[in-house]
């Protein structure tokens, strides 16, 4: 039997919009065979019809908001099958309710938001024919927080030590712009750093032929040097102004930059490939039958 896996339990609730307990009982019951649950489910009428790859949801919107003091704010990433959707009044309204409750009960984990939430969603659901997922959650308290949306794609928070909300807003556009992996360069992993090495003696590969060892090894440090002022946010140039450093520029505002969380709409999960030509010649061909 295969192990029932937190991951093997999301991947089953996004195809078929069922809850979590829901999706782990169809998996212990199919012995972890995740087609096998869907079929199950719809044959026991837990579903009307299984939400295959080509709907999983990875479209939706980030939705953030910050106390009236600026110490404390909270960000959600729920999902929906189409953008379209995400546009409407119905799955804003979804988004603002599950943010005003994420953020009055000061909940720091996702699920318990998404079992308070569950039978809205399912009406939802019932309601517009896509399925939608409320993703994932993040809270964040300190001396100073900012944040940032860009549309209702992205969204950023940013808490600073020093300096005020207005700062961390500018930091957190910034972050939002940029996309930094990390804060400092002290918290980039030895695994990062040794795959960026990899990754530039292979695309090097006929630069380095035949040169000293030395000069090679003062290569690869000047390229994870680099490396790391790009993927770290306070070694990177502000955007709004490339002279100054992000650190530098909280610095001289006398602030300190705690940590920061970005959130962008999908980002890691896996859209299926669709062809659009195959799907229309399929439908011809099933209309001539």
């Amino acid at each position: 039997m295969a192990e029932i896996t937190a991951a093997l339990v999301k991947e089953l609730r996004e195809r078929t919009g069922q809850g979590m307990m829901e999706c782990k009982k169809a998996l212990v019951a199919a012995g972890g065979d995740i087609e096998k649950a869907i079929d199950d489910m719809r044959a026991s009428g837990a579903i009307k019809a299984a939400k295959k790859a080509g709907n999983i949801a990875a479209e939706g919107a980030i939705a953030v908001k910050v106390a009236a003091d600026n110490k404390s704010a909270v960000i959600v990433e729920i999902n929906s099958q189409t953008d379209f959707l995400a546009l409407q009044e119905d799955f804003k309204a979804f988004v603002a309710d599950s943010l005003e409750k994420a953020f009055v009960e000061k909940l720091t984990d996702v699920a318990p938001l998404v079992a308070a939430q569950e039978s809205a969603r399912e009406a939802l659901v019932a309601k517009t024919g896509e399925n939608v997922n409320i993703r994932r959650l993040t809270r964040v308290e300190g001396d100073v927080v900012g944040a940032y949306l860009h549309g209702h794609r992205i969204g950023v928070l940013v808490t600073l030590k020093g300096g005020d909300s207005e700062l961390a807003r500018e930091i957190a556009m910034h972050v939002a712009a940029s996309n930094p992996q990390f804060l400092d360069p002290t918290q980039v992993s030895e695994e990062a750093v040794a795959k960026e090495k990899e990754i530039f003696l292979a695309l090097n590969a006929d630069k380095i032929a035949g040169k000293p060892e030395n000069i090679v090894e003062n290569m690869v440090k000047g390229r994870i040097s680099k490396f790391l002022a790009e993927a770290s946010l306070i070694e990177q140039p502000f955007v709004k102004d490339p002279e100054i450093k992000v650190g530098a520029l909280a610095k001289k505002a006398g602030a300190e930059i705690v940590s920061f969380v970005r959130y962008e709409v999908g980002e890691g999960i896996e859209k299926a490939e669709v062809d659009f030509a195959a799907e229309v010649a399929a439908q011809v061909a099933a209309s001539k039958q």
